[in-house]
């Protein structure tokens, strides 16, 4: 294969990726077929098996895809922010807002993908790129919670209540689109993280 070929290759993988990847986040894996992922990225399905060894592997590869992106916008959420809790309000703002509910497709993959890799065999692509794309997800976001009054697991503990309350709101929001009831979930669970107190720490466990 010469080297436009290969660089054409890798510009066609690249973009069955980046398509099947919004795709993912806004169908679900079990609405796609071969086919669609293709024709959404512009190419004829025939060509599928010589850029992946089956839809799994895609899918799975399409999540990465989808995690990096909040990756993303968490580092650059950071990198604006004067202090850390900034950075988590300025988070909060942006994950609990309607722009972000009805835009499910360039969204964040910890809630769009829940679901999918929740029904998903535990070995398979998707389950693993989602279990190691929250982990990343809540360390980046521990960050955010390392004030100087909190030690190391109650920040650890505060990021993964926050995060859960945030991807479980946004879920409910977006099952009751259309309604004043979306408006309210986001608007109630925006303004509790918000405004949580920068020393409030959630308690270890004394059992």
């Amino acid at each position: 294969m010469g080297r436009a070929s290969r660089a054409d290759a890798a510009k066609h993988r690249a973009e069955v990726v980046i398509a099947t990847s919004k795709l993912l986040r806004e169908r679900g894996a079990t609405a796609m077929t071969v086919q669609e992922l293709m024709a959404a990225a512009g190419l004829t399905h025939g060509g599928f098996y010589k850029h992946f060894g089956s839809k799994e592997e895609l899918v799975g590869i399409a999540a990465t895809a989808a995690f990096d992106e909040i990756m993303a916008l968490l580092v650059e959420l950071a990198e604006e922010a004067d202090d850390p809790s900034t950075a988590q309000a300025d988070l909060a703002r942006r994950y609990l807002s309607t722009e972000h509910r009805d835009s499910p497709g360039i969204g964040c993959a910890n809630t769009a993908l829940a679901t999918d890799a929740a029904r998903s065999p535990a070995d398979s692509p998707l389950r693993t790129s989602y279990a190691a794309g929250l982990q990343t997800t809540l360390e980046r976001l521990t960050t955010y919670q390392e004030t100087s009054g909190r030690t190391p697991e109650q920040a650890r503990r505060r990021a993964i209540v926050d995060f859960a309350t945030m991807v479980g709101a946004l879920t409910l929001a977006r099952a009751t689109s259309q309604t004043p009831l979306s408006e309210e979930i986001l608007e109630v669970v925006r303004e509790a993280i918000t405004e949580t107190p920068p020393d409030a720490a959630v308690p270890t466990s004394t059992a």
